[in-house]
């Protein structure tokens, strides 16, 4: 599945982005490490790009994760992630990101995180998408309340974050919301991006 709004796409992780995404991660270490989870106790290595990938692969066909690659005119520049899908009476899933630095700032992450809330909402049937981000983290929020989720609150100690156990804000949003779809919502303020 390939979800795409000019040169922004989300598609599949694959095994040949291993390299660009290592490359990125080394890269933008500084830039990520602040907002990056961590093992409250590490005694197990690190997961290799390839177990990832084969992990979340396992979780998608279980139907509990979208996980995508995003691009730029074709070039790898971040993840995102749909996880924590729940079916039932919840029928919801949280989105978590990230993006190199040199392409923030730019539109990609809002019109990135349309998309996949847009197919999550409209198309698989979800009814609640959040997303969950520090307090500190003033770049996510800026994507998040850009795109008019509501913030819903604050997790005390939610995730481990750079070593530490760290409050995170709740930001919402729902199908009722977005009748129209989060990205026309998101271009009609903002206009289409070009490359």
């Amino acid at each position: 599945m390939r979800l795409s709004d000019g040169p922004v796409a989300l598609r599949p992780l694959r095994m040949r982005d291993a390299q660009p995404w290592h490359d990125l991660r080394r890269e933008n270490h500084t830039w990520l490490k602040p907002w990056e989870a961590t093992r409250p106790v590490d005694e197990t290595p690190e997961m290799s790009f390839a177990n990832m990938v084969r992990r979340l692969r396992a979780e998608a066909r279980a139907g509990r994760t979208m996980p995508f690659a995003i691009t730029w005119s074709g070039t790898f520049i971040g993840q995102l992630t749909v996880s924590g899908i729940t079916w039932g009476s919840l029928c919801g899933g949280h989105i978590g990101y990230w993006i190199d630095k040199g392409h923030a700032g730019r539109g990609v992450m809002p019109t990135a995180v349309a998309l996949a809330t847009d197919h999550a909402l409209q198309t698989m049937g979800l009814h609640r998408v959040e997303i969950c981000i520090r307090p500190e983290n003033a770049n996510s929020r800026r994507v998040v309340e850009k795109l008019g989720f509501r913030e819903e609150g604050l997790r005390p100690a939610y995730l481990h974050i750079d070593g530490e156990w760290r409050d995170h804000l709740v930001y919402v949003i729902t199908s009722e919301e977005i009748p129209g779809g989060l990205l026309n919502r998101w271009r009609a303020t903002h206009g289409p991006l070009h490359a």
